[in-house]
């Protein structure tokens, strides 16, 4: 993430494990975070300007993520949520996909994320304790919303377009059956268009599913946070 450096600390096992650490983070946020966490240098600076970002931005989700960072920084969370590792991409995918097949429900103990096929599958295996399904203190269930907020985020991400010629095609692979799929094929002429598409429309899935969980509780942090302290600095 700009603004942090890698490769500064004295101690090199400490700087193999932050490495290690960074590298298998599955998106900009959570580096943020363990980059805080493990007091990167330039991490403070990015960080207070993320949160100033985001408050300015204010996309669905956005005010969890400035308040987390915050914390992070020394400020007071201003609600009390409970932190929960949650696949944030996962939770997403059970949030926005088919509705008939999708929803799902994560184990409130470890937060891990089971997708409907998955606990069916688990049943007809008998794999699936009966009683333990039903325990509402294990389980929070995750109903599928539906494509709606996906479709949204492509009309939106159409006006934020500076080239006409691409945004009326974009608008035109809108229309009819299979937008989805129109749309990506029509926007994989524009490479650099295409990238930015992702990073938009990711950051816009995890910030409706970071917000979700804050609306049920619950906060989401990286996997393992716990036990990121690792070799100390020097």
């Amino acid at each position: 993430m700009e603004g942090i450096k890698e490769g500064s600390q004295s101690n090199p096992s400490r700087q193999q494990f932050i490495d290690r650490v960074l590298d298998a983070c599955p998106d900009s946020e959570w580096r943020l975070l363990v980059a805080l966490a493990q007091r990167v240098e330039g991490a403070q600076g990015a960080s207070a300007r993320c949160v100033a970002a985001l408050r300015d931005r204010d996309w669905l989700g956005d005010e969890v993520l400035a308040q987390q960072l915050g914390v992070a920084l020394g400020a007071r969370l201003e609600s009390e949520l409970e932190p929960l590792p949650v696949d944030l991409d996962d939770l997403s995918s059970m949030l926005e996909g088919d509705p008939l097949e999708g929803g799902g429900r994560i184990d409130r103990q470890t937060g891990e994320v089971w997708h409907q096929a998955v606990i069916d599958y688990a049943c007809e295996m008998g794999e699936e304790d009966e009683d333990e399904s039903d325990n509402a203190e294990r389980w929070l269930w995750v109903h599928c919303e539906g494509s709606s907020e996906a479709y949204h985020d492509m009309e939106l991400f159409i006006g934020t377009l500076a080239d006409d010629r691409l945004g009326a095609a974009l608008t035109r692979a809108l229309e009819g059956r299979g937008p989805f799929r129109r749309f990506r094929d029509e926007l994989a002429r524009w490479p650099d268009e295409f990238t930015r598409w992702h990073q938009y429309s990711d950051e816009r899935r995890r910030g409706r599913a970071r917000a979700w969980l804050a609306e049920h509780g619950y906060l989401a942090v990286p996997a393992g946070e716990v036990g990121l302290a690792g070799p100390e600095a020097t």
